[in-house]
């Protein structure tokens, strides 16, 4: 099965970004026609944001994904936080906002959860078949490759921009 799943993530990467979007958002809707994501605020000690580059997209997120059937959100931006960066949760999540994400369906929703107390034992891992970069950035000047929703999420949290309700 993780070959399989290699194999489409190798696929998705050399696919132009707006397939790979629809591709993605098609196989969500045809499992799960409501969808619900998790993203994470983690910041080190000089206040720098974790974010992550996939393989398979554009761009710099906050870490996350999707929550699994039976899961609940707290665990599932734990679980996406351990898979993608290694980062394990010392504290429960505190749930900032649930936002309305337009930007794939109208029946995606988003919650976003600042992590208070945190580690990790090693290094940042080494890239895997989902992720191609981790890295902590300076809340101000995130990369310019960061996404738009990731740098209102900033600016929100820096007091920059007001909360929206829309991702």
């Amino acid at each position: 099965m993780n070959a399989h799943i290699d194999d489409m993530l190798r696929l998705l990467s050399i696919l132009p970004p707006s397939w790979t979007r629809s591709i993605v958002h098609a196989a969500s809707l045809a499992r799960n026609p409501h969808t619900l994501g998790v993203r994470a605020l983690v910041q080190d000690r000089e206040e720098r944001i974790l974010l992550v580059r996939h393989r398979y997209l554009p761009g710099w997120y906050l870490p996350g994904g999707g929550v699994d059937v039976g899961e609940t959100m707290a665990e599932a931006v734990q679980r996406e936080l351990a898979e993608e960066t290694g980062v394990q949760t010392l504290s429960p999540p505190e749930l900032v906002s649930v936002y309305h994400n337009r930007e794939t369906t109208r029946r995606d929703h988003v919650a976003l959860f600042r992590i208070p107390t945190w580690e990790q034992h090693d290094p940042l891992p080494i890239p895997n078949a989902e992720i191609a970069e981790i890295g902590f950035f300076p809340i101000a000047s995130p990369p310019a490759e960061a996404t738009a929703a990731t740098v209102r999420r900033l600016d929100e949290l820096r007091g920059r921009a007001a909360v929206s309700p829309h991702w």
